[in-house]
């Protein structure tokens, strides 16, 4: 049945990781199936993962996995407001993909009228553009004491008269408390314009659930539009989260590979490639873990690479690594693990804190300067290991600009000619301001030689996503009331 959506429809979740990211994902690659022009929507959302769009600017992960499953190449206005927390009070401001200020959460509540311009705009101008819109919501919609400004969830459906679907996760448990509970805590208005439920994560006999969705319905006057199975083994990229499951183990696993679980890590996706891989022994290890022997250890990004920093040193990688390098092992930094590496981060503005300098891990001579301008850039070019040129596609985030001897052994040859990241002397270090190092099969079956595989084997990450995204999307093509829901689209 083919899916052809026309309209603004909501996707709102009764907490937070109830699947709203994946429902709109799957929603997005059915209307492309059904001929229809669609574009993903989050009006705010908060994440440290990151992609860099089309037109130069930054959105959040998860709208670029849905623009993917549209078919469309991400653009700012998919995601005009993206907070990027740097402390449990505060984080950066990122309008229309560029970052605007550092606000404590007090400051952001009363910036936000300004950010509901942002966001308006870019709905306004997706609504002229495409035959439809899907809209994701962010966290609950029955956040009490932030429902005066809410931009994010019943605040603009109301703004802009959009119907709203609800999705609840079965498997954390409570679905029906939930569902109830959101209803009974919105008002009047807004519990009108929900049209229906979706229940997430099922596993076990659909047969069993029947009475409970009877009661629901006759409870709430509210059709429950589809129960989707729980999908395991799904390739997407993750909006925010760590993985509920930090430790993923290959069937062939030939590598171990760790990464220090960082209070501030930013595009973890980074990983998502190593953690499919066949031949990898994948491990995040959390604060207070002492870092187990490994074969190759990837400092990631970081939000704030300072306090990440002197996070490691508080959980003694600092030490470890220096073990590690001494019995062979091999070390990588990406980004804000790039700059660790090296012998100092001056801060000299108070980017990402209190303005100073300190020193780095000393590994590679290289120094940081963290700068308010941010470099945002889709990048290709070829890795330098060996002389191998693989491929490699990529995307550049971060604030500070690095220099010295280090950089004169670049590990990355960018396609604009400019030489990007360092290789220690003796090989055993390298580094890279790119994410997504891993995503190209040729180049992760490079640096996986590099680490210590033999005949490693090529994994194409972006291929892996694709097969995902379709099978989601038949998924709920068996699952969902395609009709009810084409109709519960507004205009």
């Amino acid at each position: 049945m083919l899916f052809s959506p026309h309209g603004t429809l909501m996707i709102q979740g009764t907490t937070s990781d109830a699947g709203k990211s994946t429902l709109v994902a799957g929603l997005c690659r059915l209307a492309r199936r059904g001929g229809v022009r669609v574009a993903p929507f989050k009006p705010q959302n908060m994440a440290l993962n990151s992609a860099v769009t089309v037109d130069g600017g930054e959105i959040g992960r998860a709208q670029a996995l849905q623009a993917v499953a549209a078919g469309v190449a991400a653009r700012i206005d998919f995601n005009p407001v993206l907070l990027k927390p740097t402390s449990d009070r505060g984080a950066q401001v990122i309008i229309h993909g560029h970052a605007h200020a550092n606000l404590d959460a007090r400051a952001y509540h009363e910036y936000k009228r300004t950010a509901f311009e942002a966001v308006l705009a870019s709905y306004a101008r997706l609504r002229n553009e495409f035959d439809a819109v899907i809209v994701e919501g962010a966290g609950s919609p029955v956040e009490i004491n932030l429902r005066d400004r809410d931009i994010a969830n019943m605040g603009f459906a109301e703004h802009v008269d959009c119907p709203v679907v609800l999705v609840a996760d079965i498997d954390r448990g409570g679905v029906f408390a939930h569902l109830v509970g959101t209803l009974a805590c919105l008002s009047e208005s807004e519990r009108a314009r929900v049209r229906g439920f979706v229940i997430n994560r099922f596993r076990g006999d659909i047969g069993l659930l029947k009475s409970g969705l009877d009661w629901l319905e006759a409870q709430t006057g509210k059709p429950v539009l589809g129960v989707l199975p729980y999908l395991h083994g799904l390739t997407l990229d993750a909006e925010d989260m760590l993985p509920s499951h930090p430790h993923a183990r290959g069937a062939q696993a030939a590598l171990k590979v760790i990464v220090p679980a960082l209070p501030r890590i930013s595009n973890h996706t980074d990983f998502d490639a190593l953690r499919a891989h066949s031949q990898v022994d994948f491990s995040y290890v959390r604060a207070g873990v002492t870092p187990p022997a490994a074969d190759l250890i990837v400092l990631p990004g970081s939000k704030s690479v300072q306090r990440d920093l002197a996070w490691l040193r508080d959980n003694g990688w600092d030490r470890a690594i220096e073990r590690h390098l001494r019995y062979g092992g091999k070390v990588l930094g990406i980004c804000g693990g790039m700059q660790m590496l090296g012998r100092e981060i001056d801060d000299p503005d108070g980017v990402e804190g209190a303005a100073g300098c300190v020193p780095g891990l000393g590994l590679l001579a290289l120094s940081t300067v963290l700068t308010p301008q941010k470099q945002l850039e889709n990048v290709s070019g070829f890795l330098t290991i060996d002389g191998s040129q693989a491929e490699v596609r990529g995307y550049e985030v971060h604030m500070g600009r690095a220099h010295g001897a280090a950089l004169e052994r670049p590990l990355v040859a960018l396609d604009t000619g400019c030489p990007d990241g360092a290789m220690s002397d003796d090989g055993q270090i390298a580094a890279t301001y790119l994410h997504g190092i891993f995503d190209t099969p040729e180049a992760c079956a490079t640096l996986l030689a590099w680490a210590g595989v033999k005949d490693a084997q090529p994994l194409d990450y972006p291929a892996l996503r694709e097969v995902s995204l379709d099978r989601l999307a038949d998924a709920f093509a068996q699952s969902l009331d395609l009709d009810a829901l084409s109709q519960a689209f507004g205009q």
